[in-house]
């Protein structure tokens, strides 16, 4: 590039691994220092980085057309999707710019609706966010969450439903965990970690949760201690109350592994801070998640000798259990129990259909959805009335109410977006993989987009931890859309698309079969005509910036440019900070012998090589993110800046009191997408990127 970029000190730190046969491997770690968040080293690293970004960035002539775009396109209701507790109704509504959405109330789904919580007025700059909202089941009482600064660290509180004021809390030191009610509304069920270390709260690894129960008027000192297990610090503790209010049901995780074990206690025998647990399934051998009781019977959604899923009712006195839904085709992806019998929301080709079964699990009928695209629901066992959110490429997040058994889809807000999107259209197609396998993928373009190799395409992944990546509104994409772009959303293995045979394909000694469907999405993209390799873009966050920094050291020809988001790009350490040890059952760790070489194998920090031409590279991260913490962002940057044999510009863009990406303000999101826009517009122009061809 013209200027230079800011100077990244090499430290001689090296560590010793061993590999499966017992040698030793000693692997440089020359960026150690950028480990430290808060060292005047690292501050003045993240400035100078920031500033030589921001000259680049500011002189993109499409930067400024983008922001306005953007804004534009933001700037429309969003309606979530309702629910209803004791009469009430609540929803989350922002209606347009604000920087975080409003928690409303309302005594009808139709509305009209009031303010409960308003997340804006609790910080000035708008990094305050709601992350959790339980309302117990009269409907008087709100447990809702906070963040502050994109930090997973959430602080729970309590709302008078009636008045709007608070009237409990703070419980502080609260991650990864919801809120779950007593049936008399005086108290719930919360997860918390001890208080780190002074200095370790973005940093330190996160071990040892706890389950606790607080009753409403107490102090969090006072907290009634309901689970521990010293003995296993890296278990997790999930709890629920069944819809009848009969049984405690507390998940035991281990790590972001599907697989769990399954405890409950009958509230009606012990308090909510004593008494024994019957282990329902007392080993790590499937899924396995309680959707409704009846009685002594549960039902259980689980993948137990089903990778696509299964429903299962299960006697816990007499220990019968039988099948009521057999696996089937499509993946099961969520079961609900509404009176009578079930919804469910299964899987089929990365998109979503439901269907109502009777108690017996027979099929009664499908709802009909607008197009191919994504449901959420919120029912309940007691209740008929069942609320429906939709959404696909084209079209917004849209709430419906469903009244069961025969009902339609009633819309409860009609979304007005300032887009033609009849101009565009989504079709499917599927890639043939290295080994054969048949990869699908989502292709979002204007209508009759010539196939010459000539459009700008962007293509993004994630192939991770079983998420199914389906059809979503993203108002940001729509003005990539509009100026000639091409978006492109592949399905690889590593996600769930196709139950838990598709998530383990992508794991451990088989991580490299998700860069390989990648690859040959981009491949595919190329032999039909759509685009070509210097107009082709990469991009993906976390588990989506590893496959982004994969992709570009093992494949950098076919490719003109990448955005790497929060990445996790050093495999040799991520299991060190915060939560990166539970990434295990998908990642393996590098002090485990047996799985050293395949994580040396694929690093993207540990395989950037001198003399390559890599694509253009934005990697952007934030200076609060605990969940994916920064230094794999920084340590990358610094090493691809110096590597780089080509004049394409290799950037990073530090998002301060910005952490993972959730709760992140509406000014900030535009700002950013406007950011990533412009600068792939500008990598995607010309035959080879440089930073000249960037201002053409």
């Amino acid at each position: 590039m013209s200027t230079p970029y800011p100077e990244s000190p090499r430290g001689d730190h090296a560590d010793v691994y061993r590999d499966a046969e017992g040698r030793e491997v000693r692997v440089p770690d020359p960026y150690r220092w950028l480990e430290d968040p808060d060292s005047p080293e690292t501050r003045r690293w993240v400035q100078a980085q920031n500033e030589r970004t921001e000259d680049f960035l500011s002189a993109l002539p499409a930067r400024a057309a983008y922001r306005e775009r953007l804004t534009a396109l933001w700037d429309y209701p969003r309606d979530g999707l309702p629910w209803e507790r004791g009469g009430r109704y609540f929803r989350s509504f922002n209606p347009g710019l604000l920087a975080q959405p409003v928690l409303q109330t309302a005594d009808s789904p139709r509305g009209p609706w009031r303010d409960l919580l308003d997340p804006n007025g609790l910080s000035g700059d708008g990094t305050v966010a709601l992350m959790g909202a339980s309302v117990s089941r009269d409907g008087a009482r709100l447990a809702y969450a906070t963040q502050s600064g994109g930090s997973d660290w959430l602080t729970w509180q309590v709302r008078d439903v009636a008045s709007g004021q608070d009237v409990g809390g703070p419980l502080r030191w609260s991650k990864f965990s919801g809120a779950a009610w007593l049936p008399d509304g005086s108290g719930f069920f919360y997860s918390a970690y001890d208080a780190p270390g002074e200095g370790e709260a973005l940093t330190g690894a996160n071990r040892n949760q706890r389950l606790m129960f607080h009753r409403l008027g107490s102090a969090q000192g006072a907290d009634e201690l309901v689970l521990q297990r010293p003995d296993q610090p890296d278990w997790g503790f999930s709890a629920d109350v069944t819809d009848d209010g009969t049984w405690l049901v507390v998940q035991v995780w281990l790590g972001t592994s599907p697989k769990n074990l399954l405890w409950v206690r009958p509230l009606g025998e012990h308090g909510p801070g004593s008494g024994d647990f019957q282990p329902l399934v007392d080993d790590f051998r499937a899924m396995f998640q309680v959707v409704g009781s009846d009685g002594d019977t549960l039902y259980l959604h689980t993948d137990e000798d089903a990778p696509l899923g299964k429903l299962t009712a299960w006697n816990i006195r007499t220990g019968e259990r039988r099948d009521l839904i057999a696996q089937g085709v499509d993946k099961l992806e969520q079961v609900l129990t509404v009176p009578g019998g079930f919804l469910t929301v299964t899987l089929r080709d990365a998109s979503h259909r439901l269907t109502l079964h009777d108690r017996a699990g027979q099929r009664q009928r499908e709802i009909e959805l607008p197009t191919l695209g994504t449901v959420m629901v919120s029912a309940r066992q007691s209740s008929a009335e069942v609320f429906v959110a939709f959404t696909s490429f084209l079209q917004p997040t849209r709430p419906y109410r469903l009244e069961l058994p025969g009902g339609a889809l009633e819309p409860l807000a009609d979304p007005a977006l300032n887009f033609d999107a009849g101009a565009y259209e989504v079709t499917q197609e599927f890639a043939v993989s290295k080994d054969g396998t048949r990869v699908p993928m989502f292709i979002v373009a204007r209508k009759g987009a010539p196939r010459d190799g000539s459009n700008r395409t962007l293509l993004y992944g994630y192939g991770g931890f079983g998420i199914s990546l389906t059809p979503a509104f993203s108002a940001s994409r729509l003005a990539w859309l509009e100026r000639g772009g091409v978006f492109v959303q592949a399905n690889l293995r590593g996600g769930g698309e196709y139950g838990e045979s598709w998530h383990e394909a992508g794991t451990l000694r088989q991580k490299q079969n998700v860069f390989d469907d990648f690859a040959a999405c981009a491949e595919h993209l190329t032999r039909q005509g759509w685009t070509r390799p210097e107009r082709l873009a990469i991009q993906g966050g976390s588990n989506g910036g590893l496959l982004v920094g994969a992709s570009i050291t093992q494949r950098p020809e076919l490719f003109g440019a990448a955005v790497a988001q929060v990445g996790v790009l050093d495999m040799l350490r991520y299991h060190l900070f915060t939560i990166g040890w539970a990434w295990a059952s998908d990642y393996g760790r590098s002090d485990d012998p047996d799985m050293f070489a395949t994580l040396l194998a694929y690093s993207p920090l540990h395989n950037l090589t001198e003399g390559t031409r890599y694509p253009a590279t934005l990697i952007t991260t934030g200076d609060h993110d605990d969940r994916v913490v920064p230094a794999h962002s920084y340590k990358f940057a610094a090493e691809l800046q110096r590597v780089q044999s080509g004049e394409a510009p290799t950037l990073i863009r530090i998002q301060t009191r910005g952490g993972h990406g959730a709760g992140k303000p509406t000014a900030l999101l535009i700002e950013e997408a406007a950011d990533i826009w412009a600068f792939l517009e500008g990598a995607l122009a010309g035959e080879a990127a440089t930073e000249a061809s960037f201002l053409l």
